[in-house]
């Protein structure tokens, strides 16, 4: 377990907490936020949604904000209780301590996260890093996942690694080299579908600014989720360089016994915003069939 600095400097830190500030006003007056004690660390949580609806925990991508990814999923604070932690170890206002992606050091913060909420149980959206730590709970803990929505998951299956160095990292590293809006919205493509100022704006602040987490959480196995048996719906992108459809859909049909998946044909890691409102529909339903 690593305490290093996840920022480069106090510089950089400052500009990205501004946006997030930014992005946390754009939920609306409706959101609130709490902080709960774990071993690991302070987290800071995201509330929305009514007091009194069902809670549903939602997970950010990694080297992301967490209210930026949040908003992709807000539609469901009209069904749900939303509680969405920023990730430990990740760019926010939780603690800096990045446990090993190689154990369940993740797994174990979220059960004291679901603790601190008083969540005996609950369902889960995820996406991306986010996604892969739904998967390392439901293998240690799999009572506590009532059921899963898993949108570009991490933890299952990677793409093949050239075309991820040359269409994502070369362009990262260009980028931070000579900063400037051409760069920026060249390594912005291969990631987001839409190019959306907010997030782009993001991209560009993490890839300054942000000593980035490169750990993936472990793939999970048939083994650990052998116990798994709650209802599960997965989202993946056809041209998600980092988890390609063609390698995660059959993935997860090999190891996930109780699973939806559909192939997103038009989408990057990050789908579009067409796409994520049908998404949210069938999230909704699938998490709340009644």
């Amino acid at each position: 377990m690593s305490g290093d600095p996840v920022y480069r400097s106090p510089g950089g830190e400052a500009e990205l907490m501004a946006l997030y500030d930014e992005a946390l006003a754009r939920l609306g007056p409706g959101c609130e936020t709490r902080r709960i004690g774990t071993s690991f660390g302070e987290t800071h949580v995201i509330l929305a949604g009514p007091e009194d609806a069902p809670p549903l925990v939602v997970l950010p991508g990694g080297n992301f904000l967490n209210p930026l990814c949040l908003s992709w999923f807000l539609p469901l604070a009209g069904t749900f209780r939303l509680h969405a932690p920023d990730i430990i170890g990740q760019p926010g206002r939780s603690a800096r301590t990045r446990p090993s992606a190689r154990g369940d050091g993740h797994a174990r913060w979220l059960l004291q996260v679901l603790d601190g909420l008083g969540l005996a149980t609950a369902p889960f959206v995820g996406i991306s890093y986010g996604a892969g730590l739904v998967l390392r709970l439901a293998g240690l803990a799999p009572g506590r996942v009532a059921a899963s929505a898993l949108v570009s998951p991490a933890g299952l299956a990677a793409g093949p690694i050239w075309p991820m160095i040359r269409e994502t990292a070369l362009p990262m590293l260009l980028y931070r080299a000579r900063p400037n809006r051409e760069r920026l919205l060249r390594a912005a493509r291969p990631i987001l579908t839409d190019l959306e100022e907010p997030y782009v704006r993001q991209l560009g602040l993490v890839y300054r600014h942000v000593k980035l987490d490169r750990q993936l959480p472990r793939a999970a196995t048939g083994e650990e989720l052998a116990g798994y048996e709650s209802p599960t719906l997965l989202f993946s992108a056809e041209n998600d360089l980092f988890f390609p459809a063609a390698r995660v859909i059959p993935r997860a049909r090999q190891i996930i016994l109780n699973l939806e998946a559909e192939a997103l044909p038009d989408d990057h890691h990050v789908p579009s915003q067409r796409t994520l409102a049908r998404l949210n529909d069938r999230i909704a339903a699938f998490l709340n069939p009644a």
